[in-house]
């Protein structure tokens, strides 16, 4: 698991899988850095669309230009290489399933099915 250790859809995401005593690695955005081979990966599942976050704190607080500068994915990953928050968290990776944002249904069908 991707995120941020302090980011309440992380926090929620993690006591799920406690609870449901699933085995998982954490990995520290802040702490350890993004993972540009997971973000890649997420980017192809997803869209980089959905894997970058604009509707955070981090996103409204970057100048113009720097927005107008993601217009794509590489410029999308190497924002969020620099910028941790910018990446939509958690991102689940190496089960059957590849997860982007916590959604508890989602999550649940998924441990169900043993693809987690």
């Amino acid at each position: 698991m991707y995120g941020i250790r302090n980011c309440d859809s992380v926090r929620k995401a993690r006591k799920l899988l406690d609870e449901s005593k699933v085995e998982y690695t954490f990995h520290d955005y802040k702490k350890d850095g993004a993972d540009e081979n997971a973000l890649n990966e997420a980017c192809e599942r997803f869209g980089w669309e959905s894997v970058l976050n604009k509707r955070g704190t981090t996103w409204r607080k970057l100048d113009d230009e720097t927005k107008a500068g993601v217009s794509d994915q590489a410029s999308a990953i190497a924002l969020m290489m620099q910028e941790t928050s910018l990446i939509k968290r958690p991102l689940i990776t190496g089960g059957k399933q590849l997860l982007l944002g916590f959604d508890a249904a989602l999550w649940g069908e998924v441990m169900e099915k043993g693809e987690l």
